[in-house]
């Protein structure tokens, strides 16, 4: 397999206060992995540490043979902009925008046509079982059927690798297991990497591998499924 992300020995820390310790992480290109820890282990800051959010104090992250953690901001920006994808546990949905509008964002930011980009998220509604609500404001909408909105539009540029920070955090049992299948679903068609943080086992099941970090380092990998 050809790996897609990378972290090498990184270090990070708030402050005085140690984040990541010579945290080091590789993703396969296609790989589901499954970040796993405690509260406070340093698991989101290695996903922000990955996705150039935030810059390491040492170590480095490579991304499709470009080293991360040197470029400029602008430069991450665009990175960001154009082979990433954001799922977070609250969604964080423009309130003041329509959910296919919610969609279409990163199309409009990656400088799709408007007309264009909103065909393209329309196109998700059916899949999402949300069809007719296209036209809704994200208050209108319960948190399971927000989350789905949120997880289009982490997809729907056709990410090279999408980031997922506690994306059922905020769910119920059942509702988390129908975002899970359909972010495992729809990645799988897309051939897209994700990068999955959880401190769940039943949402970790999901990857096809699975990491742990504690106390800013990552002290175990297993094998979940081939």
């Amino acid at each position: 397999m050809t790996t897609a992300l990378e972290a090498r020995d990184v270090v990070f820390s708030f402050k005085t206060t140690p984040a990541l310790r010579q945290a080091s992480i590789a993703v396969e290109a296609g790989e589901i992995l499954a970040i796993m820890g405690p509260s406070g282990s340093g698991k989101s800051t290695l996903l922000h540490c990955l996705a150039g959010i935030l810059v390491p104090d040492s170590g480095e992250v490579w991304f499709d043979g470009t080293r991360v953690d040197t470029l400029t901001e602008e430069k991450r920006s665009a990175l960001r902009r154009e082979k990433f994808g954001f799922v977070f546990q609250f969604g964080q949905l423009v309130p003041e925008l329509t959910v296919v509008e919610n969609v279409a964002l990163p199309l409009l930011l990656g400088g799709v046509r408007r007309a264009e980009a909103l065909r393209r998220a329309g196109g998700w509604f059916p899949r999402l079982g949300l069809e007719g609500m296209e036209q809704r404001r994200s208050g209108e909408l319960s948190g399971g059927q927000a989350q789905r909105v949120a997880l289009a539009r982490g997809l729907v540029a056709g990410p090279r690798v999408l980031f997922a920070d506690e994306p059922t955090g905020a769910l119920d049992s059942l509702t988390g297991e129908q975002v899970m299948d359909l972010l495992v679903s729809s990645a799988r068609e897309q051939g897209t990497s994700v990068v999955l943080v959880t401190h769940e086992p039943r949402v970790a099941a999901y990857a096809d591998r699975e990491v742990m970090v504690r106390d800013g380092k990552v002290i175990a990998a297993d094998r979940i499924a081939s």
